[in-house]
């Protein structure tokens, strides 16, 4: 059932449509080396052949699964006796170019330079990754999209009708839920669409070669349709970024169908486990502080316990994350903290910050007026931290989600003692004539007021704020 002209090829029209700039090039006769990025079952060979075709170039197959170096100098030496024979040009078809190593991949670079083939290299894999730069830059990376439903239902009307390469001669009859099925266990390969069709239709067709196809018929062809995924290739990054995104947007529902999609395609559940554990931290984070404790509990439970039953702390953990309240501060402080450490570089530490070890260093006043929190009432003390530089920056900003918001009103009551300056709004430090690298985060004035100091977690029944030198209750 392959398409005999581009008139017949399904979907696609972004690339062969009428007015494209691949069709308008053949339509001038020629065809431009190309890398054909898509999905099993877009049409990737096929089109290749169509290319090759349109132009009256020969068709020279060579599959990455199997040939070497060797192979491909025999295609190129049939490439030139036809050019010098016949002044016939030839398209070198390279299926799953990704799994070519670049020595063999460079092997086709000067054949391709000098016009000897046209390359057409098909790829599931983004080339950007898999495909040399060298190649990439003489080539147009053509991305072919799934098959819509539409247009796997058209691909089923042709194969029921074409009496020559489908079923036309027999009385096949495709209930509309056995099409809807297969429509939608295809997952837009038109090639699963096509050989389920056959062989449901081999299996329920009687004497005469009739058959009645239903959903039934279809899911038992089909079997168990395999999940389209590489733990190695881009749906292993594609799926995990849309897992990652839907747990930080608080979508649970979408989280556990990512995960289920993962885990039922043969990912390593610790690969998930350890993602969570990072985004625990870096989108949980304080607003949560617990959310960490139940990602590093999900993956000791998983590893513990093991597939298949290994899904259900994972899928709890991915849940708990999904509707817990967001904070992303741990993440900012240490980013603002690592641009000034990288715009300041080294900045000695305070005296009263150093620990006296030695009679010399006490000579020299390490430690010198260090006063000890504990010693002072409420535990609290106002005292230089930050290297001289640095005075009063602030990298940590909670928000006000879940119990980061608690958190907040104690840390504004505990830097009451002193002018609240931001990050966010103050001047990056300048050591010598060096700029500063690093951006600030936002843009966002922070303001100063007066802060009411917490007693036992809640605030006092008192209208009088902290001043400059009282102690701040815990």
């Amino acid at each position: 059932m392959r398409p005999r002209s581009l008139d017949e090829f399904a979907g696609q029209e972004h690339v062969v449509g009428e007015g494209s700039v691949l069709r308008r090039a053949l339509d001038a006769g020629e065809v431009p080396s190309l890398i054909l990025w898509g999905p099993p079952g877009s049409g990737k060979t096929t089109l290749a052949q169509l290319l090759s075709a349109q132009v009256g170039a020969a068709f020279e197959p060579v599959s990455a699964t199997s040939a070497g170096v060797a192979d491909l100098r025999r295609a190129v030496e049939r490439a030139r006796v036809r050019s010098r024979s016949s002044d016939t040009r030839t398209v070198l078809f390279i299926d799953e170019i990704h799994r070519f190593n670049k020595t063999q991949q460079d092997a086709v670079l000067p054949q391709v330079e000098n016009g000897v083939v046209t390359l057409i290299g098909a790829t599931t894999e983004n080339p950007s990754f898999e495909v040399n730069s060298a190649l990439l830059s003489r080539s147009r990376v053509v991305r072919l999209e799934a098959l819509g439903d539409m247009q796997i239902s058209a691909l089923l009307d042709r194969a029921l009708a074409d009496t020559d390469r489908g079923l036309g001669s027999r009385a096949v009859e495709l209930e509309d839920a056995a099409r809807r099925r297969l429509i939608e266990l295809s997952g837009g390969d038109a090639r699963v669409a096509l050989n389920a069709l056959e062989l449901a239709v081999m299996a329920t067709s009687d004497t005469n070669g009739s058959a009645r196809v239903g959903p039934e018929d279809i899911e038992g062809a089909l079997q168990q349709p395999a999940l389209l995924y590489d733990r190695a290739g881009d749906q292993h990054y594609w799926l995990i970024s849309a897992f990652i995104k839907s747990v930080r947007d608080s979508d649970p529902d979408a989280a556990v169908y990512w995960l289920a999609r993962m885990l039922e395609a043969g990912e390593d559940p610790m690969f998930v486990a350890r993602r969570m554990v990072i985004l625990a931290a870096e989108d949980v984070g304080i607003a949560d502080p617990q959310a960490l404790a139940v990602a590093v509990a999900a993956q000791q439970a998983a590893h513990f316990v093991g597939m298949p039953e290994g899904y259900l702390p994972l899928t709890e953990a991915a849940l708990y994350l999904a509707v817990a309240p967001k904070s992303n501060s741990a993440l900012r402080a240490y980013a603002a903290a690592r641009a000034d450490v990288a715009a300041t570089l080294n900045q000695p530490v305070p005296l009263h910050l150093r620990n006296a070890v030695t009679s010399m260093e006490r000579a020299m006043q390490f430690g010198a007026g260090y006063r000890y929190a504990h010693d002072q009432e409420g535990g609290l003390i106002e005292q230089q931290h930050l290297p001289d530089g640095l005075t009063g920056r602030r990298y940590y900003e909670p928000t006000d989600h879940g119990a980061e918001a608690a958190i907040a009103d104690r840390l504004r009551a505990m830097r009451g003692v002193s002018p609240r300056v931001s990050y966010r709004d103050t001047p990056r430090p300048m050591i010598g004539s060096k700029r500063p690298r690093g951006q600030a985060f936002g843009d966002r004035t922070l303001h100063f007021e007066p802060h009411v100091p917490l007693i036992g977690g809640r605030r006092p029944n008192t209208s009088r704020s902290c001043g400059a030198g009282s102690p701040i209750p815990r």
